[in-house]
């Protein structure tokens, strides 16, 4: 064998065993019903923001960003929306806060303000994985399977390795499925 045989061998070893570690490690799936709901029937539960993948550490470089994820967990929506808002003023092109604010706006129900922030999102980062999963269940809210679809396409695009954003929008869409059959 020769030198460079050897040292591909060692390297696929290595991406293999981080690959193994981090599927090994990784945190468990939310089921649905943890999830925010997708229109009335389905589970209205709010799951914690500090176990959302994104913005993990902004909360502590931005208090008004810190104090949105607090308010939304409280489930104060106005306060949530002024803080998210102060701070999206100081971090106009920060795709995380305009998918936070349109979590908000779709809790509280005001679906064509929310798909307005998932899309300003989606504006500053195409890849953004949790404004499509978010926007699709807008979509769903809406009765537009076709829209939530593309996005879950996107998803799939997007997600070189399984990831919670497609697995929570495709059973999302198959549980809107199975409503609308009843």
């Amino acid at each position: 064998m020769t030198i460079q045989s050897t040292l591909i061998a060692a390297a696929l070893g290595i991406l293999t065993a981080v690959l193994a570690a981090y599927l090994l490690n990784a945190p468990a799936r939310q089921d649905l019903a943890a999830r925010p709901g997708v229109n009335e029937t389905v589970a209205e539960q709010a799951i914690p923001f500090d176990v959302w993948p994104i913005c993990s550490s902004m909360g502590s470089l931005d208090p008004n960003f810190a104090a949105g994820k607090r308010a939304i967990v409280a489930g104060d929506w106005n306060a949530a929306i002024k803080a998210l808002t102060s701070a999206g003023l100081r971090d106009a092109r920060n795709a995380d806060i305009q998918d936070y604010l349109g979590y908000v706006y779709r809790r509280l129900r005001q679906i064509d303000r929310a798909m307005h922030y998932y899309e300003r999102a989606l504006a500053l980062n195409p890849r953004h994985r949790s404004a499509h999963e978010h926007l699709g269940e807008a979509f769903l809210v809406q009765g537009d399977l076709a829209k939530a679809s593309e996005h879950l396409a996107a998803l799939e695009r997007i997600c070189l390795i399984p990831c919670e954003e497609y697995d929570n929008l495709k059973q999302a869409i198959a549980e809107h499925r199975k409503l609308a059959k009843r």
